[in-house]
């Protein structure tokens, strides 16, 4: 399932000044249909002195926005991090499956599968959850777990380890693992 987010931009009106245009009174639109998103005044791209206030206005009119942003664009992206302290209500007590990441920053192998469970967590949003470990950060859920290489991805359903793919391996083995308990 793909999610399209479309890009708007809200311009001031021609004749605004830019005192208004960057009150901090001023209301900028709102967006109730869109739940997320956030109307954000984006700052001049030039500050030119200018001789006259028209023409001020005119160099604000023209470079001055308010943006639209999503709130949640990183954190669709991103998979999240989780340590020992947080193990338990996360993975074990979760009531979707759970793919983990067992990483440590200095292997070069696990930078290669970041990009791929990133993929993944996008790919199966809303029926699985993902997070990745890093094994230096928190070691005894890697020794309870018995990890020895990494990068090593596990899978968890209903607070028992059902799967693991050691390695850095393509999407398709991955996929095939997360197909078996989705």
């Amino acid at each position: 399932m793909a999610t399209v987010l479309e890009s708007l931009a809200v311009l001031p009106r021609p004749s605004a000044t830019a005192a208004a245009v960057f009150s901090p009174r001023r209301s900028y639109p709102k967006l109730p249909q869109y739940a997320g998103l956030k109307a954000r005044p984006r700052p001049i791209a030039s500050t030119r002195l200018t001789a006259s206030p028209a023409a001020a206005a005119r160099v604000v009119n023209r470079t001055a926005r308010v943006g639209v942003v999503c709130e949640a664009q990183d954190t669709a992206v991103e998979v999240a991090s989780i340590t020992d302290a947080n193990w338990q209500s996360l993975v074990l007590e979760s009531e979707f499956p759970v793919l983990v990441e067992f990483w440590a920053p200095w292997c070069g192998p696990c930078r290669m599968i970041h990009p791929i469970i990133d993929e993944l967590a996008k790919q199966y949003a809303g029926k699985l959850k993902c997070y990745k470990l890093n094994t230096d950060e928190s070691p005894s859920t890697a020794t309870r777990y018995g990890i020895r290489s990494i990068p090593t991805v596990m899978i968890f359903r209903d607070g028992e380890k059902k799967d693991t793919v050691i390695g850095a391996v393509p999407k398709s083995t991955l996929t095939s693992s997360i197909e078996k308990f989705v």
